[in-house]
């Protein structure tokens, strides 16, 4: 199923939240051979998880880390606007309607709809939070998960070649999109719009208990 988790409320799901992190490790450390920081636990983390992203979380039956994405609205600090304004000539990305996309992540030997379930957490969020795009960076990795799922970025810029071509662009969840992505996950529709309410709803009591013991 898929979680939607704020970065400050992951704390309630430790399994999930430590499994994502050392899944991120093993994908971009040690599998991609990114430049990216693990900590003595095993973990991947950036200046950017302790800003409050939304995590989308697909959560295996046994509670484990099954993929994940993460969300940062462009008002804010985001990745694209501090580390690759070469990609867009030094023009920063930002919008209230334009959500940052970043560290697209499978666990090892993730079942095939991991996938097309986190691209329908992306098309909840944009439908719910009533977004028009996504910008992130992508890899030829990513472009071909986008292109599997029907999602072509615009593409706004590129720098490098062959397996060390990278990009940023704009995508979005076209109506068009939604049977395929849904068909690939199996479920409705109603299913996915219950898991998005539900983990909304959950924070919201969280919040308002932590409220009243303080």
């Amino acid at each position: 199923m898929l979680r939607y988790i704020y970065g400050n409320d992951l704390h309630q799901f430790p399994l999930l939240r430590d499994t994502m992190f050392r899944d991120r490790a093993d994908q971009f450390k040690t599998r991609l051979g990114w430049e990216v920081c693990v900590n003595e636990a095993g973990e991947e983390r950036d200046e950017y998880d302790a800003m409050n992203p939304l995590y989308v979380i697909w959560q295996n039956s046994d509670g484990a880390h099954g993929g994940s994405m993460r969300f940062l609205p462009t008002v804010g600090q985001t990745m694209v606007n501090d580390h690759f304004g070469h990609l867009t000539d030094g023009v920063r990305i930002e919008s209230p309607l334009i959500w940052e996309c970043t560290r697209f992540c499978l666990a090892p030997g993730a079942e095939r709809r991991v996938s097309a379930g986190l691209v329908l957490g992306a098309g909840e969020v944009m439908a719910n939070f009533h977004l028009e795009h996504f910008v992130g960076v992508f890899d030829p990795r990513m472009e071909r998960i986008y292109r599997l799922m029907g999602l072509e970025p615009d593409v706004i810029g590129t720098a490098g070649e062959g397996r060390e071509k990278i990009g940023v662009g704009l995508w979005e969840m076209r109506a068009e999109a939604w049977p395929r992505t849904l068909e690939r996950v199996g479920v409705s529709r109603e299913t996915s719009l219950g898991w998005f309410r539900q983990s909304f709803a959950a924070g919201e009591k969280l919040r308002s208990v932590q409220h009243a013991v303080a």
